[in-house]
């Protein structure tokens, strides 16, 4: 079995899918453990393609195995995973929905100048491209592939400042050699900040063997801040061997990205052209809600404030924009902050979407807040949402905002109840 499970990270998309299949099967001879049964939604898992400890395969199997009823694939600038995800999701007979995260730029906009849901820079927002519709994979692709690439242009430049960082302690980064293995660049993939702060923290802990060294460094040395929690997290990185650099990771990422930093421009399409692209290929538009951040759940962010001082004005331009949905995560934010939020999205008729961001081995795939009947509703969107992806696969005409459906039906939630029977 444990063989098993490590070849659904192997390089080989074929040997990942076989080696699901020969779990699935033993599970279904008895010879194996079923997952628990358990009525929990997930609809933003990350893999390999973007950053990730899984292949897309793994993560649906470790979804799989976490008792999880559905899950969905969400990479940054990647749509290089889905169609592996969804053979896994048919292996498995797990309901699956399939999306991508992008930055985009919100400069002519009412928000220019506004630190809106992005931790790094102004002006910039992250959203989703949710429910993918089968058919226009490629489309996607061929929207984001040039992004991508600038994107590596910047990244490239970002580990040379580093280098300059780190070259007095007798390091350096080469994104070409350290970075560019870490991802599934030649296979469709991003790198982002997140590939480049592990190849750091797989430098440092080579040339720094005890975590004891590896905080002192850090701290001493990079005068990195970290909580104590963090702190001791990595100072355990012994006992932890499967966490260690992540946690690392998680620290670096929460107080080094500003001191290497550059701001991504041509990287990022306007939002009017991601608006676009969406209305064209049926995936539905998502702003994805961050909120004011007090003491980071994931690790990897300050405390800081974000878009909670202005949310109508934020809502009055993402319903000009022509949004669709508001993506939140019931693990980040207070019940106050998730109250407002579907408050403006019932005023302004906006689906609401929902998952656990999860991108690192610590993270579990259940969000149990969505025991709290204030999120019951986002299961029933869970099951719109796949419905809604299966539809518009068949036919775009049949997407939840197609304009064939918002005639038809406008109210979201009246949508939702149909497109939940479609799961």
């Amino acid at each position: 079995m444990t063989d098993l499970v490590t070849k659904l990270n192997d390089n080989d998309v074929k040997v990942r899918l076989d080696a699901l299949r020969e779990i699935k099967k033993l599970t279904d001879e008895g010879k194996l453990p079923a997952p628990a049964d358990t009525p929990y939604v997930n609809n933003h898992i990350h893999t390999q393609y973007s950053f990730s400890p899984y292949s897309p395969t793994k993560a649906l199997y470790m979804a799989w195995q976490s008792g999880l009823k559905t899950a969905g694939i969400m990479d940054h600038d990647s749509v290089g995973g889905i169609r592996e995800f969804i053979e896994a999701g048919k292996i498995l007979d797990m309901p699956i929905t399939c999306g991508m995260e992008i930055r985009c730029d919100m400069s002519k906009t009412a928000l220019n100048g506004k630190k809106i849901n992005n931790p790094d820079q102004k002006s910039v927002a992250y959203v989703a491209l949710h429910g993918i519709p089968h058919q226009s994979i490629d489309m996607i692709e061929e929207f984001i592939a040039p992004y991508r690439a600038k994107r590596n242009e910047r990244n490239k430049k970002m580990c040379e400042n580093i280098t300059e960082l780190v070259k007095p302690y007798g390091l350096e980064l080469d994104f070409e050699r350290d970075v560019l293995p870490l991802s599934k660049a030649a296979e469709g993939g991003s790198v982002t900040e997140r590939h480049i702060l592990f190849a750091l923290a797989k430098k440092v802990t080579a040339k720094y063997p005890t975590p004891r060294q590896v905080v002192d460094f850090f701290k001493n040395d990079m005068h990195v801040a970290m909580s104590s929690k963090v702190e001791g997290q990595i100072l355990n990185g012994e006992n932890t061997p499967d966490f260690y650099e992540y946690d690392i990771l998680g620290a670096l990422k929460a107080e080094m990205v500003e001191k290497f930093y550059i701001d991504a421009d041509e990287e990022c399409p306007s939002v009017y052209d991601y608006i676009d692209v969406c209305n064209k290929s049926g995936a539905i538009s998502a702003y994805a809600y961050l909120g004011d951040v007090g003491d980071s759940v994931t690790g990897d962010k300050k405390a800081q404030k974000f878009e909670d001082d202005y949310l109508p004005l934020l809502f009055d331009t993402l319903k000009e924009l022509g949004f669709d949905a508001v993506t939140y995560m019931p693990t980040r934010n207070t019940e106050d902050q998730l109250k407002r939020v579907m408050s403006y999205c019932d005023r302004y008729n906006l689906f609401q979407i929902s998952g656990v961001d999860i991108n690192s081995p610590r993270q579990e795939f259940i969000c149990r807040q969505l025991d709290n009947p204030l999120y019951a509703h986002l299961v029933d969107a869970t099951y719109a949402l796949i419905g809604a992806e299966n539809e518009a696969s068949k036919d775009l005409n049949n997407a939840m905002f197609s304009d064939k459906t918002i005639l038809e039906t406008p109210s979201v939630k009246d949508r939702i109840a149909y497109y939940k029977t479609k799961a």
